[in-house]
């Protein structure tokens, strides 16, 4: 006997959906849209980014009223501290802490530097850009350097746009506040929004920007003549200006004793991976984070334990020899 249960007819299945219920799934839908910046039309990824280093320490209010010029400018920006503990008025520390850092941040962010021991001389404040797309509010002291021989400059402007800066009348102490803060804060800003940076002021000509006169490490049939160039962090290591693949051509292998001059010092230390690889207390020598050999001492200080402080000579001689 034919059933008489009557069949859904799955065309009538919408019909179940009164009209007032689509139209508020249409609205939800688009204010989902509006509120998810990936779903938004031309929404960048994440907030405009400043990256933030100075020598200014934090036991004042320096660096707080710099920040705060910048948010005052542009509300919604992203301030990253890099550190505000470079070495007072060593621009080859800002310069190694920029080179190091700049890889690891994408194009378009503006990197804010006031390393300035000269500030209120003739010296320029500029704005570079990087040739990754990269954008750099210092003054022309050389501390772009070290970005310049990895990544290239595509161009550079002095800072002459009285918009870009605050107060009537600038100290001539403190340009961190009145040039480079509020300087960095539009050039985001301009940025986010399309605008052309060149207003902060005139083209710098690449070969008239200032650039640190570095040593290079050399080798020869003797060995390696190099020199100790700074000291890493809290932890009293010392970093060389000796790339990774210019200590190995010196034919010492991972474990091996290496005699090492350090200006009148003579002392033999063990090439390690990591700082466990000696006893505590002992000294050692690895190729540290950034591609350079390093000094340390394992759980311990070598500026302390051995009173040598950079810059300093270091020689190393071929293995064998």
């Amino acid at each position: 006997m034919r059933s008489m249960r009557k069949k859904k007819n799955p065309r009538h299945f919408g019909r179940s959906w009164p009209a007032s219920a689509l139209l508020l799934l249409l609205v939800l839908a688009g204010n989902l849209a509006l509120s998810v910046p990936s779903l938004a039309q031309g929404a960048p990824k994440y907030p405009p980014t400043i990256v933030f280093m100075t020598d200014f320490g934090v036991l004042d209010d320096s660096v707080a009223i710099c920040r705060g010029v910048m948010y005052s400018i542009m509300p919604e920006v992203r301030i990253v501290d890099l550190t505000h503990q470079v070495t007072p008025f060593s621009i080859l520390d800002g310069a190694r802490f920029l080179y190091g850092a700049t890889p690891y941040y994408p194009a378009g962010t503006v990197f804010v530097v006031v390393i300035d021991p000269t500030v209120g001389s003739t010296r320029k404040a500029i704005v570079a850009k990087s040739k990754r797309g990269q954008y750099f509010v210092l003054p022309d002291n050389g501390l772009l350097t070290l970005v310049e021989q990895r990544d290239g400059i595509e161009a550079a402007r002095e800072i002459i746009n009285a918009e870009w800066m605050i107060g009537s009348k600038l100290s001539s102490t403190f340009h961190g506040r009145d040039i480079f803060s509020p300087a960095g804060a539009h050039l985001a800003r301009g940025l986010a929004h399309g605008d052309d940076w060149s207003r902060v002021g005139p083209e710098v000509p690449l070969r008239d920007l200032v650039r640190l006169d570095l040593k290079v490490a050399k080798l020869d049939d003797l060995g390696l003549s190099a020199e100790v160039i700074a000291i890493d962090g809290p932890f009293g290591n010392l970093v060389t200006n000796v790339d990774a693949d210019e200590f190995l051509k010196l034919g010492y292998q991972r474990g091996q004793e290496v005699p090492v001059k350090l200006g009148d010092t003579e002392m033999k230390m063990k090439f390690v991976k990591t700082f466990s690889d000696v006893p505590l207390h002992q000294p050692l020598l690895y190729i540290d984070s950034r591609g350079h050999l390093g000094l340390a001492v394992n759980q311990g200080s070598f500026v302390v334990v051995y009173g040598i402080k950079p810059p300093v000579a270091l020689f190393i001689p071929r293995a064998g020899r």
